[in-house]
């Protein structure tokens, strides 16, 4: 009898939840629908923020991507990415204890003319971490997926910048 109770108070609960995240408007993220028909991505092949942009944009597929920049109606330009590993703090004798990770992209979205479609802009992701020199593998294999992690976030943000974006109209200059 107790076990039935307890199922019961567990459904209702689950049911309570499930309104409440419902009438809140949540929703799962879906693919990022980009307000341009053609994009080329001015990154090298071997960017891994460019392969995850061009996976992204594939998967949407509202978007095509062309294979040169006069042929799409957008261009995608890397201004800058630089990945810093800073100290944050240091034990009494001396050791490191605690690290940040940051790392910076910058962007800017121009037509095939050069003029900018949105402001450039910059994405900047931050990541602390403990350190203790007597687990140095265990914090480099931390280290590394934590720099996995942030690309993977920069990549997300820079979709998320460019679908929410209407671009500007691009005014002629003489």
């Amino acid at each position: 009898m107790r076990v039935r109770s307890l199922a019961a108070a567990a459904a209702f609960v689950t049911l309570a939840a499930a309104t409440l995240v419902a009438g809140c408007g949540f929703q799962l993220r879906g693919a990022y629908t980009l307000p341009y028909e053609s994009i080329y991505l001015a990154l090298p092949d071997y960017s891994e923020v460019g392969a995850g942009l061009k996976r992204n944009i594939h998967a949407s597929g509202g978007t095509r991507l062309t294979e040169r920049p006069e042929d799409a109606e957008a261009i995608f330009q890397p201004t800058g990415e630089a990945r810093e590993r800073l100290i944050l703090s240091l034990s009494g004798t001396g050791r490191v204890r605690e690290l940040r990770l940051r790392y910076r992209f910058g962007y800017r979205v121009v037509d095939a003319k050069g003029r900018n479609l949105i402001p450039p802009g910059e994405v900047e992701m931050t990541r602390d971490m403990t350190y203790d020199d007597s687990n140095i593998l265990s914090k480099q294999q931390e280290e590394v997926l934590l720099w996995r992690d942030m690309q993977s976030d920069m990549v997300q943000q820079l979709l998320r910048r460019l679908a929410a974006v209407k671009p500007v109209a691009a005014t002629e200059t003489d």
